[in-house]
């Protein structure tokens, strides 16, 4: 029976600077910014363990176009543990680490199969005899908004075909529209298997075939929660068999508790305590956003504690423990709700206040300077409509709330 077994990743991101976590104890921040490297080796550890014929990397290797020389050579050491074990590994380029950017190269071993700027064809020949075509291109540079699954053409004969792509499926609107394409653009093409990059969120867009998205290998902010990893693949004439590795070394997550019940201080902070233990993960890592809603304390001293030292609480230990988890972000949600029409009544002022909120249209000028700064404009995206809304609402409720104090 014709059959072959491989690991696709994607969105590797090596070196990635993650930004806005200086606050960090230093150990910390250390193990969080060696979380990209200590995924990869997680990956090559699985590729090695399961003795699969081939890797598969689907773009975005390395964080930004300049691809550091330490990310290079941790890249290069694992690959060569692969090569060891005769592992091929087939790579593409995507959009953050084209292969236009300036950088100083460091050759890697012969094992490792960059596809270059068109989309071609590399033929794998198994140890048991199975033959598989494996098809991609790397992007020339990083703005690729063509539809180059034109180009993806099935060349016969061959046991297995495999595409490589990193692009964004034509649905989705939450990653720039690279390389664009439709499931049914893939579907045409019969391909046995889609290895797809882009998106950071595990996605199988189809079974038959399997058309997925493995997500990247270590979350790298808030917005990019819960375990990731890569899949083991083992194709046959017949069936499709997948399983999801876990590759992620810290693992950002975000959790909402009503402590509406709570009376004092001390209640608060066991629910805190609580809500981080069941959290935590043996051997993982933490960056949690937590949202206490429905806070509400009568006691004026303790209500300033929970403003100014819960947060140091709730660390104060974290510090030393190998699965921490470190609150990155603690927002506390008032229970007591402002009414608008009440607020109108008890001064003119709100009035002014209100018709400004509700005039202003342009929230990406209030927050221009951090996209003009020298290092802030290299890392931000930009937000979305959703994200405007909601900075607007949470810049009404600290206003209100610190005025009505």
């Amino acid at each position: 029976m014709k059959q072959i077994s491989f690991i696709h990743a994607a969105d590797l991101h090596l070196d990635s600077p993650m930004v806005g976590l200086k606050q960090l104890p230093a150990n910390i921040l250390l193990r969080v910014r060696e979380s990209t490297f200590t995924a990869l080796r997680k990956l090559t550890a699985a590729a090695i363990d399961h003795n699969v014929d081939f890797v598969i990397l689907a773009g975005d290797l390395f964080d930004g176009e300049d691809r550091s020389l330490r990310a290079q050579s941790r890249f290069r050491n694992e690959m060569q543990k692969l090569s060891q074990k005769d592992i091929p590994v087939y790579v593409i380029h995507g959009n953050h680490d084209h292969i236009s950017g300036s950088w100083v190269n460091l050759d890697m071993p012969s094992n490792v199969h960059v596809f270059g700027s068109e989309v071609e064809m590399k033929v794998f020949h198994s140890k048991r005899g199975d033959t598989v075509h494996l098809y991609g291109f790397s992007y020339l540079q990083r703005h690729i908004f063509d539809k180059r699954i034109d180009d993806y053409q099935k060349q016969d004969p061959a046991d297995f075909h495999i595409g490589i792509l990193h692009g964004n499926e034509g649905g989705g609107t939450e990653h720039d529209n690279y390389a664009p394409f439709s499931i049914k653009d893939l579907l045409e093409k019969e391909f046995d298997y889609w290895a797809l990059g882009h998106i950071h969120k595990q996605t199988i867009l189809s079974e038959t075939p399997p058309i997925i998205y493995p997500g990247n290998l270590q979350g790298r902010n808030k917005k990019e929660i819960g375990v990731k990893g890569c899949y083991l693949i083992t194709l046959d004439e017949f069936k499709t068999n997948k399983e999801f590795i876990e590759t992620s070394d810290v693992l950002w997550e975000e959790v909402t508790v009503d402590v509406s019940s709570a009376q004092s201080f001390q209640e608060i902070f066991q629910i805190c305590q609580l809500t981080i233990e069941r959290l935590r993960k043996a051997g993982t890592g933490i960056l949690l956003t937590l949202n206490l809603k429905r806070v509400h304390l009568d006691d004026i001293q303790e209500k300033k504690i929970l403003d100014t030292e819960l947060l140091e609480l709730l660390v104060d230990y974290e510090n030393d423990e190998e699965s921490f988890v470190w609150i990155v972000d603690l927002n506390l949600e008032d229970n007591q709700q402002f009414d608008r029409n009440n607020l109108l009544n008890e001064a003119d002022f709100y009035a002014e206040l209100f018709a400004a909120i509700d005039n202003f249209d342009n929230p990406e000028e209030a927050i221009a300077p951090l996209y003009q700064h020298q290092l802030g404009r290299k890392y931000l995206t930009s937000i979305t409509e959703s994200e405007e809304k909601e900075l607007l609402q949470r810049a009404e409720k600290l206003l209100i709330g610190l005025l009505y104090q």
